[in-house]
């Protein structure tokens, strides 16, 4: 090991592997990040060039996710997947044999992880085999990730901030082309919107189907949002929110949602 600890930062959004640099360097002064890379084949490329003591690697990449780059690491480096997704953590890492981190990172969080990765180089630990795992985590992302739960947060791009917008603080979400629409709450009161870069499908897919339901072929509403239903008509109707001014179309294929309203 060098004479100070290095590390690899994979995730594919620029922000989230700054902010992720900038919290390691408080809460591992000693740690040298010598990488970042954009997708699995990035980090793989990049360990083999450098080979750093830990790589923190997000779960979902495009091409090559992070779990099949942490299999072509092995267990040359000590690992720490970084996830949306609770259900990881569950299934597989609570077991205490990956270590895995929680978007957005908590500090307390990230604190236990870097206590463990010390004590693992202070005492020269190896890094732990764990390729009949992942092998098998693999597996459930090719799946398509069937068993993985609701999002938790959507990160989207307000001018040159990143907003990690809570899914529970979302009103409603509409089609705008290839984008999304997204309407929360907002700071102060304030209602927000931003434009993400996922299709409203996919979103609805990865949503609590409890809580979001759609309504319109573009329109996608939480229903905790709703303040009350009016009928129109032709069987449609129209849905008016709690803390927004805006009346969503409810169309004649989805009004069956509210039979009980």
């Amino acid at each position: 090991m060098s004479a100070r600890p290095t590390a690899l930062i994979a995730d594919d959004e620029p922000l989230l592997r700054e902010a992720l640099a900038g919290q390691l360097a408080k809460a591992w002064p000693e740690l040298q990040v010598v990488a970042q890379a954009r997708n699995g084949r990035e980090a793989v490329e990049q360990f083999e060039a450098l080979r750093p003591d830990v790589c923190f690697l997000d779960v979902h990449m495009p091409g090559l996710s992070g779990v099949e780059a942490a299999r072509q690491i092995g267990s040359r480096a000590h690992l720490v997947f970084v996830t949306a997704y609770d259900h990881y953590a569950v299934q597989a890492f609570n077991e205490g044999v990956l270590d895995y981190l929680v978007k957005p990172v908590e500090a307390a969080r990230l604190a236990a992880t870097v206590a463990r990765l010390q004590q693992r180089l202070r005492s020269a630990q190896p890094a732990l085999d764990t390729d009949a795992l992942l092998q098998q985590l693999a597996t459930q992302l090719q799946k398509g990730g069937a068993a993985a739960p609701a999002l938790r947060w959507i990160r989207a791009q307000v001018g040159q901030t990143l907003r990690l917008i809570p899914v529970d603080e979302i009103d409603y979400l509409r089609s705008d082309s290839k984008y999304t629409m997204v309407a929360w709450q907002g700071d102060a009161g304030r209602p927000g919107e931003a434009l993400v870069r996922t299709p409203l499908k996919d979103l609805l897919a990865q949503l609590d189907a409890e809580q979001f339901v759609q309504v319109h072929r573009s329109v996608v509403v939480n229903l905790r949002a709703i303040s009350h239903l009016t009928r129109g008509d032709n069987e449609t109707a129209s849905v008016h929110l709690k803390q927004r001014s805006e009346v969503l179309p409810v169309s004649r294929q989805y009004l069956y949602r509210f039979r009980q309203m």
